[in-house]
Parts: C-alpha cells; structure tokens; sequence
C-alpha cells in the first residue's frame, strides 16, 4: 500500500466519522409552534369547533355529593362519605396513592346515601344525578341543595413532558392544552404532531392522534379529556439520537481505533 492510498484512506475513515457525529446530532427545528396555520384558517371554521359535552358516570368513579338543608345537623349525616384511595399527582410531583373523600360509584352504577338510599347514577351527567339527588331528597329534606361534582376527574399525561404524573383534576371541563400545561407543556424532544390519547369507552379502548401544529386539534372529539384518559408525547428523533449518543461514541472511538491500527500498519510497509 503507498503512502497516498494509506492518506486517502485514512482520509475517508475521518470523513466517515465526521458524517456519522453530524447525522447523529443534526435535526430539524422545524414544527415547533404550535397552531402555525392559524393565521390562514377561516373564522368560521374555528366557531364550530368541537363544543363540551358533559362527561358520563360510570362505575368506580367518586363523586363529591354535598346536601344542604335548612337544619345542617341533619344534612351532616347525608354528607358523610367514605375516604377512598385513587392515583394521583401535581406539578412535579410524583404520581402517589392520594385519599380522595367521596361516594364511590358501585359496579352496578349505584351511590348509597345516610337515609335516601340507593340512587342510580351511571349513565348520567353530574347535573342530571344532582337533580335526581335532590329530588329524592327532597323527600326526607325541606327545600334541599345539592352539589355534586367528581372528585377523582383524573387524566395521565406521559412521554415527552417535562412534569408526567397523573393529575387530579377540580373541574371536568379539561382540554388537551390544560392536561399539558398542568404537566409543565412538551419538552424540546416531544413530537408535537403526533399525541396519542387512550380512552376508555365502556370497556373499550379507543385510540386518536392530535397535531398541536395544526388549527385542526379544536375539530377533534378528542380535543376535551374525558375522565381516565392517557395523553402520550412520542419522543423525537433528536431524542432518540440522544439517547444512543453512548453508542455513537463508542463507533467513533472504534473508527478512530481502526484508523490508528491502518496508519501503524501501512507505516511498516
């Protein structure tokens, strides 16, 4: 071998590298933003987007009941619900057992109240069990209010977040935007076009993909949580490069090896 092949050879081995280190750190900026067509998107599309539709209850859901009556000694025995134990988190907080004080939802969609009984909720909103709550109460109270609301409304954010956990919410009005915001928005590394949500519909799961980049998420029946649901961030390729940079390294100490081990040898030639 002559002293030019050995250089161009070791001349393409270098260049090799070089290559290699580039494509495993070079990626694309783009599809950051979210909703970048939105400036070109018709007003009228957006005024019908998706509107709220109350979620339903279901079995094992916990429900916040509180009836007030004109003696509130009397409407203190209905009120007394049970300590019940649900997954839960905050803002970068791990996900923990947490107690949620509630009227648990049985497998056969009934809550039991201190003297009205049983009452068959499944099926229905938190208004139309509240009326109907406050329609058998009327019974044993004089002019009751009731409130009613769940109290374990709880949606999982994972993957590309910078604060994943599972979240407890106070309200059932969530959208996509409140569930990632709750988890401190997506990280650099997070797929934005891409969220896959998991829902639970009446023992089936059901599964949807939403593009944060396009005006079109606020069309999607998906665009407000349900209770339970799973919104997943897919990592992006910078990730993943990031996450075989060990590797990386280790092929380009291997090539560098290579490369002294053909200079030594062609040097002996």
């Amino acid at each position: 071998m002559t002293k030019y092949t050995s250089n161009k050879l070791n001349f393409s081995i270098s260049l090799a590298i070089v290559i290699l280190a580039m494509m495993s750190s070079c990626v694309s900026n783009k599809k950051i933003a979210y909703f970048q067509d939105i400036q070109t998107v018709n007003q009228a599309k957006l005024d019908n987007a998706t509107k709220f539709t109350e979620p339903i209850i279901q079995p094992d859901d916990i429900l916040s009941i509180n009836i007030f009556t004109l003696n509130p000694q009397s409407g203190a025995i209905v009120n007394q619900a049970a300590s019940n134990t649900v997954l839960g988190g905050g803002a970068n907080t791990a996900v923990a057992a947490q107690q949620v004080s509630g009227f648990l939802v049985d497998r056969n969609g009934d809550v039991e109240l201190s003297l009205i009984g049983k009452v068959k909720v499944e099926g229905l909103t938190t208004y139309q069990a509240r009326e109907l709550i406050r329609e058998k109460a009327a019974v044993v109270y004089k002019e009751p209010n009731v409130q009613l609301r769940f109290a374990n409304f709880k949606v999982s954010v994972l993957g590309e977040v910078n604060a994943p956990s599972a979240y407890t919410l106070p309200n059932e009005k969530v959208t996509i935007l409140d569930a990632l915001s709750l988890a401190g928005d997506l990280t650099i590394y997070g797929r934005r076009e891409n969220v896959l949500i998991v829902r639970d519909n009446n023992g089936k799961k059901e599964f949807a993909r939403l593009d944060l980049n396009s005006s079109e998420i606020f069309n999607s029946p998906y665009y407000y949580l349900r209770q339970n649901d799973v919104v997943y961030v897919e990592p992006n390729k910078r990730k993943v490069a990031a996450t075989n940079s060990a590797q990386v390294q280790t092929i380009s100490v291997l090539a560098s090896v290579l490369s002294v081990i053909i200079v030594a040898i062609t040097s002996f030639r």
